[in-house]
């Protein structure tokens, strides 16, 4: 199985409304919840790959209530009929302080998502200790670990470069998907991937070229680099080589969710050993049928089958 780790949980709440404008009232046409986080994003993302996936991280209070409950009841997303089919199993480590919303406010009118993202909740030092617990436990049986999005208050910033070594002393490859410090931190522990996007990596390394900032996240202590380059594709550095991959048409849509699948076609492509061209490319093709999915952690079947067969992979003189 596939272990993704989200620390700050989140029950995705989304409307939709014909025109988003400033300083008006508006009516909503339709509201969808859905249990969130990035690490829960791509376990059902996985799932509709065929992967089985366990889910951890924290989750309290009445809106965490909802979340499990609404987790429960994912057979698997996306898809389409035909499609193999995996489980998601809940791990998740209650606490008392209240799981978070994220608001997605989606405008009809032009496709766009507008996104409030609220605080986590205080993690306590009693909290954590039963989550590295568990997290130790997983780890047995897990074949790869994602780590994913923000860090709660209460937990430490270097809290992801912990639960790499972690996963490194049980012998399971690990793939960091953060920001900023927790980044910086978990980098110099040396995961076996991380996806950053291309203004993270910039902020990581203070170069705006995404191929030399790859490589500098590499020395850095990274094993591989899959920057995120929105609609313009991936980019991929590892030790073997450097390869770049675009969708074949740019898709308009919700891009809230194109994230986490690219990280769950990479995941699948790890555990399945596929050499890295094809990882990227299924990474890329994710990405883009998710755009054209109405929430985070879905994607369109039929969108993904024609844009993997038509991904344009290209490769860079090896990495440095």
């Amino acid at each position: 199985m596939i272990l993704t780790v989200t620390l700050n949980t989140a029950l995705d709440v989304t409307y939709r409304v014909p025109e988003l404008r400033p300083h008006t009232t508006h009516r909503v046409t339709e509201v969808t919840e859905r249990p969130g986080g990035k690490g829960l994003n791509v376990a059902r993302v996985l799932a509709a790959l065929g992967h089985d996936a366990v889910v951890t991280g924290f989750v309290g209070g009445v809106t965490g209530e909802v979340l499990r409950r609404l987790l429960a009841g994912i057979a698997t997303p996306g898809g389409g009929p035909g499609a193999s089919r995996g489980t998601i199993t809940d791990a998740l480590v209650p606490i008392a302080g209240t799981t978070r919303r994220t608001i997605g406010v989606v405008d009809a009118a032009t496709g766009d998502t507008t996104q409030l993202n609220e605080p986590g909740p205080i993690v306590t030092t009693p909290e954590w200790s039963a989550f590295m617990d568990g997290y130790g436990r997983l780890l047995r049986q897990a074949s790869a670990v994602a780590l994913c999005g923000s860090l709660p208050p209460g937990v430490p910033v270097g809290t992801y470069a912990q639960l790499i070594r972690e996963a490194h002393a049980a012998g399971v490859p690990t793939l960091l998907d953060t920001s900023g410090e927790p980044l910086r931190r978990g980098i110099a522990a040396r995961p076996h991937l991380v996806k950053p996007n291309a203004d993270e990596l910039a902020g990581l390394t203070g170069s705006t070229d995404p191929l030399r900032a790859a490589r500098d996240a590499r020395r850095r202590g990274a094993r591989a680099v899959a920057a995120s380059l929105g609609p313009d594709g991936m980019l991929m550095v590892t030790a073997h080589g450097a390869w770049r991959a675009t969708p074949p048409r740019r898709l308009t849509g919700n891009p809230t969710g194109a994230g986490d699948a690219a990280v769950a076609g990479l995941l699948s492509g790890l555990v399945e050993e596929a050499p890295w061209p094809d990882r990227l490319a299924r990474a890329v093709a994710l990405s883009a049928a998710a755009v054209r999915a109405p929430v985070a952690g879905e994607f369109d079947r039929a969108v993904y089958d024609e844009a993997l067969a038509r991904v344009e992979v290209t490769e860079h003189p090896a990495a440095a």
